[in-house]
């Protein structure tokens, strides 16, 4: 018979650890694989119960079904692939609390190889509370972090077309990214469009020129006089189809994204919040070419935090969606802000024996969200505010790569402050921070002087 029909069950002994006590006596152990999901619960005081069900809807609601039938409150599973996100979801649907486990922790303990083992590895470390559970946002926030990635995608997908354009301008000696900084702006895209469309004449191309390109006609003129190739120029034109599809795509997205916003956390009365404070000086100038063309998303962000993230220097509309989404909005999933860091990736992770610190370095990770608090320290290093300042003091003593990742940080801190206590953003000046720095300093000095039996006194 069928595994719908009639879902295999074996009865196993169960692996107590000797002189423990279960923290989860009512827990779950899932092993998930592309064609079949292996379900373990306890099944008597020294036996386990597995049952095998398939990966289709019914299935799904039926492995609910059998863990509400033995009293199951919660529910870990290994995070394998994306095949976790069905049975997650339907589960957390249900009622369980469920947890997903990354592998790099299933393979620190000694484990088991076989999907009935695995699973009863799973209920068991989970039944004596020996597994952490990966960390996953609010509900109503993934949604719009699923679009938000796609949308990241889809600019990456667009990106090789760019390059794509240039490779074939240069092929017939058409040096447009040498007379204009961005041949996808506004001069490079109608001059490229008039390419494909027929034009050969330079001075009719760089007529086209928008009043703000600093090279004028005359140059831009020299840089348009090519071989004109048809072999390149039908190159040209599928790539620029490829660029203005995917640039669809992108608006079709961010309307989608614009309409989901909408519906997470509406205000009681179904309107925003209070009107946003003004932008502030050095942020109503700054421009993201791939930041949406229209929407509301700081008002938005407003409304689902309860402060204005994006005031923090370095952090756009882009990159504090891209936080919080990452992030979510509930701070007391960590403890500190030190914990925050550190599941961010930009703590150094410290290897100590014997009382010694044998190695001290920053893990590699690929956690989303510490890549946009680096990219937000990127673009403050020669910014005159306080995270540009102490980057510059903090490359002069540890490199540019650790300066960097402290300046992230620092930037990390000031985020989980602000949504953890509902602050709003209130920056120090440079002269305050400097102030501030200096009496650090002589009170460091001071108290180093005193240790070796010395007093400090003002020249």
């Amino acid at each position: 018979m069928s595994k719908l029909s009639q879902p295999n069950s074996t009865l196993s002994e169960a692996r107590p650890f000797a002189s423990m006590s279960q923290v989860h006596p009512h827990a779950a152990g899932v092993d998930l694989g592309a064609h079949e999901i292996m379900v373990c619960v306890p099944g008597g005081e020294n036996t386990q119960l597995v049952r095998s069900f398939g990966n289709y809807t019914a299935d799904l609601q039926s492995i609910a079904a059998w863990l509400k039938e033995h009293h199951i409150e919660t529910v870990a599973m290994e995070s394998t692939g994306v095949y976790w996100i069905p049975l997650f979801e339907t589960l957390e649907a249900a009622g369980f609390h469920c947890c997903l486990i990354s592998s790099r922790s299933l393979r620190r303990i000694p484990g088991r190889k076989s999907d009935v083992l695995d699973c009863q590895w799973i209920q068991t470390l989970h039944s004596y509370g020996l597994l952490e559970s990966s960390f996953r946002p609010e509900a109503d926030l993934i949604a719009l972090r699923t679009l938000l990635r796609h949308r990241a995608q889809l600019l990456e997908h667009r990106a090789p077309h760019v390059l794509h354009m240039q490779k074939a301008l240069l092929q017939m000696n058409i040096q447009l990214s040498q007379a204009l900084s961005d041949v996808t702006g506004v001069t490079g895209l109608a001059i490229i469009r008039a390419i494909v469309a027929g034009e050969r004449d330079p001075h009719k191309l760089a007529a086209l020129r928008n009043y703000r390109c600093h090279k004028d006609e005359e140059e831009i003129a020299k840089a348009l006089t090519g071989t004109w190739r048809e072999e390149h120029l039908f190159v040209l034109k599928q790539s620029l189809e490829m660029y203005d599809f995917y640039t669809r795509q992108i608006e079709a997205c961010d309307a989608e994204i614009e309409r989901t916003y909408a519906q997470v956390r509406p205000g009681e009365d179904g309107s925003d919040d209070d009107d946003l404070p003004p932008l502030p000086e050095h942020k109503r100038k700054s421009h993201s070419k791939n930041a949406p063309q229209a929407g509301q998303i700081r008002r938005h962000l407003k409304r689902i935090c309860g402060v204005d993230v994006t005031a923090i220097h370095g952090v756009g509309e882009v990159l504090a969606q891209e936080m919080v989404m990452e992030t979510g909005t509930d701070m007391s999933k960590f403890p500190n802000e030190k914990h925050f860091c550190s599941w961010l990736g930009l703590a150094p992770k410290n290897e100590i024996s014997g009382g010694k610190v044998l190695r001290s370095a920053t893990l590699k990770t690929r956690n989303r969200a510490g890549q946009a608090f680096r990219k937000a320290a990127a673009s403050v290093m020669r910014s005159d505010c306080v995270f540009g300042v102490f980057y510059r003091r903090m490359k002069a003593r540890l490199g540019p790569a650790q300066a960097a990742v402290a300046t992230a940080h620092l930037i990390a801190r000031v985020y989980y402050r602000m949504l953890k206590f509902k602050v709003e953003y209130q920056p120090l000046t440079v002269e305050q921070y400097e102030a501030k720095y200096r009496q650090q300093q002589v009170k460091y000095l001071q108290k180093k002087a005193a240790k070796l039996g010395y007093q400090l006194s003002p020249a």
